[in-house]
């Protein structure tokens, strides 16, 4: 690889010491190397990402770059995440090991996995994706929420619809499965379910799934929140419906790591 595109966290490079540092030993190497352009919120501009770069290099964690993948959206460009983060389930590469991780960019082809994503559609017209996960939730007072949920026009209860990358997340706290990443699935698990049936249920990644908020007691309309990938947020009231299904984009994700998904788990969660 040639050319590189940074995508800095601001928070986590205030005075983008590590960036320029990185930025230094690309241009040292012979390689070009441009830096993310975003606007005030800390958004890609969108149009700006240099047709020539073969490489996005994310600064900061998981969710720099989860809004990286979203941010680029139909560009589709391989990340490689350098983690100024915690966990850094996503991100592959550590700080110290930046120069190593580069060189090997510059002389190999590295290994590129594919992350499924999931295409959200609601109000007719209106669209999002998401890398980790759809969040359907109650807004306001705490007090129970139903939905209808359909798994191809099958009737099932439940509500955070995930993809594989997104099982660690939200799914796991809320006592849903860990699923290898590159796997091929969808997974719904219920928030704080009020029912003795509280198990996650697996599905498969081309299934068809529709989330209809439901009337509260008394014909109450209810308001709920549609989240993307805790980004992105929506307000759907009662007889409001949202689809969702396997996105016709993925998210392209550069490993380097040789460590298996199950060790990488074990090591960021302190397990034995």
């Amino acid at each position: 690889m040639d050319c590189f595109y940074i995508i800095t966290n601001k928070l986590k490079d205030k005075d983008y010491a590590i960036t320029s540092q990185i930025e230094q030993y690309i241009q040292s190497s012979g390689k070009k190397c441009f830096l993310s352009e975003k606007d005030s919120e800390g958004h890609i501009i969108p149009g700006t990402v240099p047709k020539e770069a073969e490489c996005g290099l994310v600064l900061g964690g998981d969710g720099t770059l989860i809004r990286a993948v979203r941010d680029l959206g139909e560009r589709s460009l391989p990340l490689l995440g350098i983690n100024l983060g915690t966990l850094g389930y996503l991100t592959d590469v550590d700080l110290e090991d930046f120069e190593s991780a580069l060189d090997h960019l510059f002389s190999e082809t590295p290994v590129i996995e594919e992350r499924m994503m999931l295409e959200g559609s609601f109000r007719n017209s209106r669209k999002d994706m998401a890398m980790n996960d759809i969040v359907i939730a109650r807004e306001g007072k705490v007090r129970i929420v139903s939905f209808h949920i359909y798994v191809n026009g099958a009737l099932l209860n439940g509500v955070i619809i995930s993809t594989p990358t997104g099982s660690t997340g939200y799914n796991l706290s809320a006592g849903g499965p860990i699923v290898e990443p590159t796997a091929q699935m969808i997974v719904i698990t219920p928030i704080c379910s009020h029912a003795l049936n509280t198990s996650s249920i697996v599905l498969s990644a081309d299934d068809l799934i529709e989330v209809e908020v439901c009337e509260g007691r008394y014909g109450r309309q209810e308001q709920v929140s549609l989240c993307f990938d805790g980004a992105e947020q929506t307000t759907l009231v009662t007889g409001e419906r949202v689809c969702i299904k396997r996105s016709s984009h993925t998210a392209k994700l550069i490993k380097l790591s040789k460590e298996s998904f199950m060790k990488t788990m074990r090591k960021k969660m302190k397990g034995n």
